[in-house]
């Protein structure tokens, strides 16, 4: 039996559907499921049970599991309510990594890019203690995350009692079905689809650095296939335990996200740029690349998908269809 929490979320019910794929319904979800729409993420899985976030911990009272697969978290990047959001994201954290250890079981939890900030300490997946501390995160979403890497880290250090394996994840930018529950932090592929099918011109910001052009804002864009694909490499690799980024390795401007959006609808790329809140451009980041040579170093050897394969099949297969959901 295994646990994933947040696996009604965008990259939790992936996995779900991932281990579904591969023949196990053994799976159990924990998350919060509220009033919108995110239960429709599971309506195509097989589940064990769902489970409550109130309930988890007396759930797992007595419990043996495979392994618990976190991907639970208040993942809201403009989340102010820091009680709330350290809760969720460190002390849950901690707790569930206590249980892991004290039963001996396989913990892979989302940790993020967030925590890296803006960029100006590199994106290098370093975890030792000094690579750690210089890196500052500038919201609390990625504090909270970071929080929790600092807080294994030390305990690795100090030699103390840890999972038989932990891992954790630093996820760039993921886009893909199932993510539609996110609204803002929806990807800009799922936000500008319909103006994209509809012909409607897309808006991106200019730019405001000398030397980058406008639309030439890069990230890396990482199609949640191959972010699910580490998660189930990991989990069949026990002896792999660190903390890891999960991107591609190569920056892609949102240019050619949106030009790639057109394509895969048969359409000529409509583009306006427009001028960038003054609100956000000192924090604005124009650069993320996932160095992934630990994932590498670790005996991770599978491809990548490009930006232009991956937003054509995320279009084809999901967007544009009668229902968009894996």
């Amino acid at each position: 039996m295994l646990l994933v929490t947040g696996g009604a979320g965008f990259i939790g019910s992936n996995v779900v559907a991932a281990l579904n794929e591969a023949g196990r319904t053994d799976v159990v979800v924990n998350d919060v499921l509220g009033t919108d729409e995110k239960w429709r993420n599971l309506a195509k899985r097989r589940v064990a049970d769902m489970v409550g976030t109130p309930d988890l911990f007396r759930w797992l009272e007595g419990r043996k599991l495979d392994a618990v697969i976190h991907m639970g978290a208040i993942s809201d990047t403009t989340a102010r309510d820091a009680d709330l959001v350290i809760e969720n994201n460190f002390r849950t954290s901690l707790r569930l990594l206590d249980w892991c250890t004290a039963a001996r079981v396989p913990f892979i939890y989302a940790s993020s890019a967030a925590t890296y900030g803006n960029g100006e300490q590199g994106f290098s997946d370093d975890w030792t203690p000094q690579a750690l501390q210089e890196l500052k995160p500038l919201n609390l979403y990625g504090w909270s995350k970071h929080l929790f890497d600092l807080a294994l880290v030390d305990r690795f250090m100090k030699k103390e009692k840890l999972p038989p394996q932990w891992a954790g994840l630093k996820f760039f930018n993921v886009f893909g079905p199932n993510e539609y529950h996110k609204g803002e932090m929806m990807s800009l592929v799922a936000k500008r689809f319909e103006d994209a099918k509809a012909g409607r011109t897309v808006r991106l910001f200019k730019s405001h650095r000398p030397g980058i052009a406008d639309g030439d804002q890069r990230r890396d864009f990482i199609y949640i296939d191959d972010a699910v694909a580490v998660v189930r490499w990991l989990m069949e690799t026990p002896n792999v335990s660190g903390i890891f980024n999960v991107g591609t390795g190569q920056a892609r401007s949102f240019r050619d996200l949106i030009t790639s959006l057109f394509r895969s609808l048969g359409r000529e790329p409509a583009i306006e740029y427009i001028d960038m809140p003054e609100s956000i451009r000192g924090q604005y980041q124009y650069f993320t690349e996932a160095k992934v040579d630990n994932l590498r170093r670790a005996g991770y050897n599978a491809g990548f998908t490009s930006i232009e394969d991956g937003v054509s099949r995320y279009v084809t297969q999901f967007l544009n269809t009668a229902d968009a959901y894996r």
